[in-house]
């Protein structure tokens, strides 16, 4: 089989010039068109480009010692949950709601990948792979977790029926906590069916941009979709149950106070 032959990338200060000039262009067009987004764009892009370079700093120690992948890891899910319990409303004395869900999803989703040598147990592989499912379950857990509490609070008068009729605050949540679920689960659902057809995912233009082939990128990208999918089912279940109480059990005024 023909090898490709590699990528070469330009240079860090050809990288610098091209941002220069795509946020010029940015910052160009919003200032004719009258959008007052500009400062929230170049906010954005600096955010980026500090997030990135200390996110490629610390990738880089971990593959040079790949002891600290653990710890690497436990950040990731530390940080995953505190974005989530700020998205949610649902305060620190409830991060394990959504923390739990987060750390099973990812669980789940890489364990049979990595078991079944679709992946290679090296750090190379396994962290950027794994970094990517906990992102995944990270917003279906926020997206469940949102969706229920706006429904509560819209709702309120069915949540109060059951308790009044001596529902448990499980009973009474389950159901808009369930409808949440399947709510969150649409978005990734959608891009995993125009995977290909009308967008390339990043998976696939990463390893073409790394020089594989494009059988190869195919196939990393399914393992990719296939597991943020799973990561993504697994979360927002496991959110719609850990969350149903605390959704049942929250009263109308405080839904109100954590939705604002």
């Amino acid at each position: 089989m023909d090898t490709v032959t590699p990528v070469q990338y330009g240079s860090v200060l050809s990288v610098a010039i091209a941002i220069l000039v795509l946020t010029g262009i940015a910052v160009g067009v919003m200032t004719l068109a009258g959008l007052r987004m500009r400062l929230d764009y170049l906010g954005a892009i600096t955010r980026a480009i500090v997030q990135l370079t200390l996110v490629a700093i610390v990738i880089a120690w971990i593959f040079a010692n790949p002891e600290g992948t653990i710890l690497y890891f436990a950040v990731m899910l530390v940080a995953a949950t505190a974005t989530s319990v700020r998205r949610v409303g649902c305060g620190w004395r409830n991060a394990l709601l959504v923390g739990g869900p987060i750390a099973l999803a990812a669980t789940v989703a890489v364990a049979p990948v990595v078991v079944t040598g679709a992946l290679p147990l090296s750090t190379q592989a396994v962290v950027p792979f794994a970094a990517q499912v906990i992102g995944g379950a990270m917003t279906a857990v926020s997206l469940t977790g949102s969706y229920a509490l706006a429904t509560a609070r819209k709702e309120w008068p069915l949540v109060e029926g059951w308790l009044a009729i001596g529902a448990t605050p499980r009973q009474a949540g389950r159901d808009i906590a369930r409808e949440s679920a399947q709510r969150s689960l649409t978005p990734g659902f959608d891009q995993t069916r125009s995977a290909g057809l009308v967008v390339l995912p990043g998976a696939f233009v990463g390893m073409l941009l790394g020089g594989a082939t494009p059988a190869e990128a195919a196939q990393i990208q399914l393992l990719v979709l296939a597991s943020l999918a799973v990561a993504a089912v697994v979360a927002a279940a496991g959110t719609g149950w850990s969350l149903a109480p605390w959704i049942g059990g929250v009263d109308r005024t405080d839904t109100e106070h954590r939705a604002n």
